[in-house]
Formats: C-alpha cells, sequence, structure tokens
C-alpha cells in the first residue's frame, strides 16, 4: 500500500488547484480556470484510487479514471448514475484537458464557472464514495 504521504500529496496538490481554479474565474483567467479545475478532479481521483489500491494509473481521462475507481469500489450503480447524469460535464473536464495544449479554444466566465463547481462537486462525490469503503 503506499505511503500515506504520497495519497496526502495529490490530494493537497488537487485542493490546491481547485482554489487556485476558483481564483483564475474571478480574475477572469477562464482558460486556466478550466485547465486547473479537470487537474484538481484528475489529481483527486488518482489519489483516492492510490489509496485504496497503492498504485497511480496511467491516464489522464477522468471518465476511465471514474471507471477504474468503479471497478474498487462496491457501490458500482452509484458511480455510473453520477456518470450518466453529469456526462456533458466530464466531457467538459477531459476537453479542459486537450484543449488547453492543443485546441485554440477561449473560454467564456459562465463556462469557466460552471466547470469549477462541478470540480468541486465531483470532489466532493469522490470523497463521499471514499467514505463508503
Amino acid at each position: 500500500m503506499p505511503h500515506i504521504d504520497e495519497v496526502e500529496l495529490l490530494r493537497k496538490r488537487s485542493l490546491r488547484m481547485l482554489n487556485h481554479a476558483e481564483h483564475c474565474v474571478t480574475t477572469g483567467d477562464y482558460d486556466l480556470a478550466y485547465f486547473l479545475a479537470e487537474q484538481a478532479v484528475q489529481l483527486y481521483l488518482k489519489s483516492v484510487i492510490l489509496e485504496l489500491t497503492g498504485e497511480v494509473p496511467r491516464t489522464h481521462v477522468v471518465r476511465q479514471l471514474f471507471y477504474i475507481l468503479r471497478t474498487i469500489i462496491r457501490d458500482t450503480e452509484y458511480i455510473d448514475e453520477f456518470i450518466r447524469k453529469n456526462r456533458r460535464l466530464l466531457v467538459g473536464l477531459e476537453e479542459a484537458y486537450l484543449a488547453s495544449r492543443y485546441l485554440f479554444r477561449i473560454y467564456e466566465k459562465e463556462e469557466a464557472e460552471e466547470l469549477v463547481n462541478f470540480a468541486k462537486e465531483v470532489i466532493r462525490f469522490v470523497r463521499n464514495i471514499k467514505s463508503k469503503t
């Protein structure tokens, strides 16, 4: 199993990125807010998977990370429902990862606010799932 420091490092880094994403929304840096929201979710999911399995997945795709978590957690229907209900926003997170590197995409304030708020929701959801293990 992983050393608790590794799990906490990922988790703290995730929450710092989320905090910075919120700050970027207030300063009008919407592209960076989008990117940081995705990174926060990705790292938080990886921290939980690391804690439960001792391994960090090599994927950056948020839905794939959820499917990995799904194989570990008993309540798969709960995760499946969350993914179904939030598919559009999960795809938005994944797009943020690619768009920040390869696409000429400009984000608006409302989009950034929505994605940052969704990142908070995902982290709460994953924290709740972890507490069920």
